[in-house]
């Protein structure tokens, strides 16, 4: 093999190594629901979901017969079953949240590096709401009472993120 031929593999090997590589589509931003007050300030809105549990109860398994003047034929017939019963309701809770206009890349990655550095966050810088970051988000915030992938107001302090306000 010439030196001229052995160099040409090598040459291949570079130039791949140049070529673009597939990325996996961005995932889409999460839409989050935020409301802006006369005041200036913004609110998130988590819902939580209704409660339930299995209690004593009956079903109808047949429906009774009645006649065309509303004269019951036949009465229904129900077994005993174990029925959903709502313990909680459905709710939605507010929260103050930073404004969608503080929501910048800049904004998100130090999201990230204070979670990376308290140990809630493994992924790597990316100054988007993925997946890694919002579960590590829901995380810190459901320790602390809120069970939200929306950065509340008062983790963006808690994290250092945010002003704190005197008043």
């Amino acid at each position: 093999m010439t030196g001229r031929s052995a160099l040409f593999p090598a040459l291949l090997i570079a130039l791949a190594a140049c070529t673009p590589v597939d990325t996996p589509p961005e995932a889409p931003a999460p839409q989050f629901t935020t409301q802006k007050a006369e005041d200036g300030s913004c609110w998130g809105t988590v819902v939580i979901p209704a409660v339930y549990e299995q209690v004593p109860g009956q079903v109808q398994v047949v429906q009774a017969q009645v006649d065309e003047n509303g004269t019951i034929i036949q009465p229904p017939i129900y077994r005993n079953a174990t029925v959903p019963k709502e313990v909680r309701p459905r709710r939605e809770e507010r929260f103050p949240a930073p404004c969608p206009d503080q929501i910048t890349p800049e904004f998100i990655a130090s999201i990230q590096r204070a979670l990376l550095a308290r140990g809630y966050y493994r992924g790597g810088v990316t100054s988007r709401f993925d997946e890694p970051t919002l579960n590590a988000i829901l995380r810190f915030q459901s320790e602390r009472g809120l069970k939200s992938s929306q950065i509340s107001l008062d983790s963006a302090r808690e994290l250092g993120l945010a002003a704190v306000d005197l008043n």
